[in-house]
């Protein structure tokens, strides 16, 4: 991932730098931090990681939906390649617009005061994020395509049918409209290639958390007894779990060999994915507990092991009490001494946590499809 010229990419100008508390230890630009251990020692390449992750997602979503559908109904039963299809594309959405999120995050934890440091860095950032944004708006169209497909299994798919879909379905409208912030984050992140910061981080951070706002609507977690709250609460729980899982990567990607500026993203990151964590666990067990308390046909506490959406429910919050020790470790282990400037497994153990947050999206997008029924 090489870096631009200043001339290709200007920083923005100084005046909203990092606080003087958070001044790093001296520069070490292309110091490594320490043996990256199991999961560092897997790749060569952020290319290398992300495509492991995202195949890591990939496998959790087909085997969670293999394993949680319920039977085949002959004439009804989607083909294959719309069954794995629809889980598969909508986590390369939530990958894709996770991944804006994220890079976004990284040029306001770095600051942008420092541009002679910070610019070698930001400047191949935002040519993922470019990808990234076009991922995004390409899943979010073939959602829209096999969603269509699933309400007439064998029949081909029109532009007429997927018209119909679009404007009779609430979640045809939310991806159209994620696909439409999918398109406008493109169009930033382009036009940052060549302006740099002077497009504002806030602004490309902003389109990318708003774009993820419909994405509930794509599921079936909005039991109309409690439609709003519940809405609220999801919209929460998706916003925040991508900027923790986005920032996470790309503090993973874009810093794992730069002891100096992970020094300065790191402690703020840390901050901020505290308050990600509290907000993703509790909206996480209030909907999921909400839609099994709202069950007709089932009972708590049984329906958490009886049914498909409680097993589910069971092995995303299992992904998540993982993510959380790897956390504290980090945070009570890695994070001092980072701080200090000493050599640390930051990529081993943070690798291994964006790898399981990818798992925990898989199971998140099974779950918003999963019925509340026993095996």
């Amino acid at each position: 991932m090489g870096a631009v010229t200043d001339s290709e990419a200007p920083a923005r100008p100084s005046g909203s730098g990092s606080p003087a508390d958070m001044t790093p230890p001296p520069a070490s630009s292309a110091a490594e931090i320490g043996d990256p251990g199991p999961v560092g020692g897997l790749w060569r390449g952020a290319g290398v990681f992300l495509a492991l992750v995202v195949a890591a997602g990939l496998v959790a979503a087909v085997v969670g939906t293999a394993v949680t559908e319920p039977p085949d109904v002959p004439g009804f039963t989607p083909s294959p390649v719309v069954r794995f299809g629809i889980p598969a594309v909508r986590l390369l959405l939530d990958f894709g617009a996770a991944a804006a999120v994220g890079l976004a995050l990284a040029a306001k934890l770095l600051g942008f005061d420092q541009p002679e440091r910070t610019e070698p860095v930001l400047a191949p950032s935002r040519r993922w994020a470019v990808w990234a944004s076009a991922v995004w708006v390409a899943a979010a169209l073939i959602s829209v395509v096999l969603l269509t497909a699933e309400l007439a299994p064998g029949q081909w798919v029109t532009p007429a049918a997927v018209w119909r879909y679009v404007t009779s379905i609430a979640a045809g409208k939310g991806l159209l409209l994620s696909a439409a912030c999918g398109a406008l984050s493109w169009w930033l992140w382009r036009l940052s290639l060549r302006h740099g910061e002077k497009v504002p981080a806030e602004l490309r951070a902003g389109v990318a958390l708003f774009g993820l706002l419909p994405l509930p609507l794509t599921g079936h977690a909005s039991n109309w007894y409690y439609h709003d709250l519940s809405m609220v609460s999801m919209e929460l729980h998706v916003t925040a779990s991508s900027a923790w899982a986005g920032g996470l990567a790309a503090l993973v990607v874009l810093l794992a060999r730069h002891r100096d500026l992970l020094a300065i993203a790191l402690p703020r990151f840390s901050k901020l994915a505290t308050w990600c964590v509290f907000v993703v666990g509790v909206s996480g067990i209030a909907n999921g507990l909400l839609e099994l308390y709202l069950s007709p046909i089932t009972a708590l506490p049984s329906s958490l092991w009886e049914t498909r959406y409680g097993v589910l429910l069971l092995a995303k919050a299992a992904c998540l009490a993982t993510v959380a020790v790897i956390a504290i470790h980090v945070r009570r282990r890695v994070l001092p001494a980072v701080a200090e400037g000493r050599r640390t497994a930051f990529a081993a153990w943070c690798g291994w946590e964006v790898t399981v947050l990818a798992v925990a999206f898989a199971v998140a997008v099974v779950l918003t499809r999963a019925e509340v029924v026993a095996f």
